[in-house]
This record gives C-alpha cells, sequence and structure tokens, in this order.
C-alpha cells in the first residue's frame, strides 16, 4: 500500500467515523434503547471512535513507513479538532436539519 492510498484510506475513515454516532440511534451500532440516545453518550461514542481511528491510523503508518513516529500533545490536540470539523455535517443533520425535515413531511402528510 502506497503512502498516499494510506492517507486518502484513513481520511475516508475517519469523516465516516466522525459522523456515525449522529446517524445513528443505536448505542454502539448494537443496542437500540428506549428513550433514544441522549447527547453525552453521542459523545461519549464520538470520542471513542475517535480513539478507533487514531488506532487504524497507527496502524497504516506502521505499515506504511515500518515504525511509529513519536507525537507530541498538539498533534493529538490538532487531529482532534479535524475529528470535530468531520464530525460536523452529522452534528447539523441530527440536531438541525432532521427536525426541519421532519416538520415539513408532517405538514405535506
Amino acid at each position: 500500500m502506497t503512502t498516499d492510498l494510506a492517507i486518502w484510506l484513513l481520511l475516508a475513515i475517519a469523516v465516516v467515523a466522525a459522523n456515525l454516532p449522529w446517524l445513528s440511534d443505536r448505542l454502539l451500532f448494537v443496542k437500540e434503547l428506549p428513550g433514544g440516545k441522549p447527547l453525552w453518550l453521542r459523545l461519549l461514542e464520538w470520542l471513542l471512535l475517535y480513539l478507533v481511528v487514531g488506532a487504524v491510523a497507527l496502524g497504516l503508518e506502521r505499515k506504511t513507513l515500518g515504525d511509529i513516529h513519536p507525537q507530541g500533545w498538539e498533534f493529538y490536540t490538532v487531529t482532534l479538532c479535524l475529528f470535530l470539523v468531520f464530525a460536523l455535517p452529522g452534528f447539523l443533520y441530527r440536531y438541525d436539519l432532521k427536525h426541519h425535515l421532519d416538520r415539513a413531511r408532517r405538514r405535506n402528510a
């Protein structure tokens, strides 16, 4: 696997993973919660997916470069903020657009 392909694959995985907690009402995509999933649980799930994507990134780095380069706290802060930006479409869909779409469907039905 080339380094370019690994980077694009990691970015695609990160964008999908960052949006999953906002698009699914299941806890860790397995268990349906009776009252829906609260915001704090979505944030916890989002943080867990950040760690999973980080583990995938470490694996891809090891596979393509042969070793893992040490990083400081600044690197992890930037990647967390980037993961937060990637989650924006899912968050906006869940807490803004979905309510407008549901209201429009009820009004037209």
